[in-house]
């Protein structure tokens, strides 16, 4: 029942990253349909990236003090980034090169959320198979 747990606890943890970076991709469409100032934009973005930083270092560290090593080893390219941008003040998002960046931005959340959604689809599976295995 325990890995059900784990599996259970991942999952909903992985569709929260999943909606917060959904949220920063939102605030850039909206900022380049113009349907959002630059401010705005920015201070939304910016509100939503700590949390995002926090919430993929507790994912982390749950699958590293649980003991599955594979989606620790998995997740520990996404949070060592994550920790660079931190480190190198690059976690924010400037709201007067916004216009400059939104390429890049846009880029960089599209891959985020892509490395999500294979962790995602792999929590997905696990949880799946304890299910299935506790029904046996």
């Amino acid at each position: 029942m325990g890995t059900l747990w784990l599996w259970l606890f991942s999952f909903f943890f992985i569709l929260g990253l999943l909606c917060t970076i959904g949220f920063q991709l939102i605030c850039l469409v909206d900022l380049e349909s113009d349907y959002i100032n630059p401010y705005d934009s920015a201070s939304r973005i910016n509100s939503s990236v700590l949390p995002e930083f926090i919430a993929q270092g507790l994912l982390c560290l749950f699958f590293l003090l649980t003991g599955n090593w594979v989606m620790f080893l998995s997740s520990v390219p996404y949070l060592c980034y994550n920790v660079r941008l931190y480190v190198k003040q690059q976690h924010l998002v400037d709201v007067t090169e916004i216009y400059n960046q939104l390429r890049w931005e846009k880029k960089l959340r599209f891959l985020k959320l892509a490395y999500l959604l294979f962790l995602f689809f792999i929590s997905l599976f696990w949880l799946i198979w304890s299910i299935a295995d506790e029904h046996e």
